[in-house]
């Protein structure tokens, strides 16, 4: 048994450790796929065969705060080469925040085979396994995307609010300092925009990065897992919950360790999040 497969969760198909992802690097059938938060970090050196998709210039619409549309994801996938059956390996920086969010996006089209490198770039380094700088050149594929479907991945503001006045589980993944309104942003990174600190009313405050493991990236098993949500904060698998963070790629990472890793199926990513709520006329907010 593998030491993924060793951990308990209850989707362990969707990670993959280094020694998989060697053995697979001539697959024509796999893509590896690296998001980064950091854009010099591909042309700088990744893992052999793999493409970059960067979030900004390829996940995001161009005019509106929106994902690429249907023409958009299917250009995408026909550009890197992906067919309907390809295997997709996702991996980055940020112990794979961006990773997560790609993989998000991609199932917002429901692609079907999508999976994560357990601890990304990070854990391969350390594995003192090879980077390399050539860009890969794969002959365009013919894929035929699906419509984007937002119903049962995505909350919008009017479903949180919904969400909110029913009672239901919020978790803000954001640092304490973020969730107790006492800064709008992260350090070294950009104010988003949002004019009010604090958080949703009732949200939990669980940071993203108790879900891994500090000293390669890799996740928690498991029991640690449910330990942090459940017993902690009294999650459970069968009801709503949305995960929330500043722009939603945080959030995009314990939506993953809920929806794949512990198998919660009513599981929803708040994209909008803080940037959004924090300026919304007339929402409750909490510090």
């Amino acid at each position: 048994m593998s030491d993924i497969a060793a951990r308990g969760y209850a989707h362990p198909e969707v990670l993959v450790d280094c020694a998989w992802v060697a053995d697979h690097l001539d697959r024509s059938d796999v893509r590896l796929v690296e998001s980064n938060e950091d854009p010099l970090l591909y042309p700088s050196g990744h893992i052999p065969g793999a493409v970059e998709v960067d979030w900004t210039r390829d996940l995001n619409d161009a005019l509106r705060r929106d994902y690429l549309d249907r023409d958009g994801f299917q250009a995408l996938m026909r550009r890197i080469g992906a067919e309907a059956d390809t295997t997709l390996v996702f991996y980055g920086d940020k112990n794979n925040w961006w990773a997560t969010y790609a993989f998000w996006v991609f199932r917002l089209f429901g692609h079907a085979d999508c999976r994560i490198l357990d601890g990304g770039r990070l854990k391969w380094v350390k594995e003192g396994r090879a980077l390399v700088r050539e860009v890969p050149s794969y002959p365009p594929s013919a894929y035929l995307a699906a419509s984007r479907d937002d119903a049962t991945e995505r909350a919008f503001r009017e479903q949180v609010l919904a969400h909110l006045e029913a009672g239901q589980r919020l978790v803000d993944v954001r640092s304490p300092e973020e969730y107790r309104g006492e800064r709008l942003h992260m350090p070294d990174y950009p104010n988003e925009g949002a004019l009010r600190g604090g958080h949703i009313p009732g949200a939990a405050n669980v940071p993203w990065a108790r879900a891994v493991d500090p000293s390669d990236g890799s996740f928690l098993p498991a029991a640690a897992l449910r330990g942090i949500y459940e017993d902690e904060q009294g999650l459970r698998p069968d009801e709503p919950v949305v995960t929330y963070c500043r722009i939603g790629e945080r959030s995009s990472h314990t939506w993953f360790v809920l929806r794949y890793l512990l198998g919660y199926e009513r599981v929803r990513n708040y994209d909008g999040s803080w940037t959004e709520w924090g300026n919304l006329v007339g929402v409750p907010i909490e510090r």
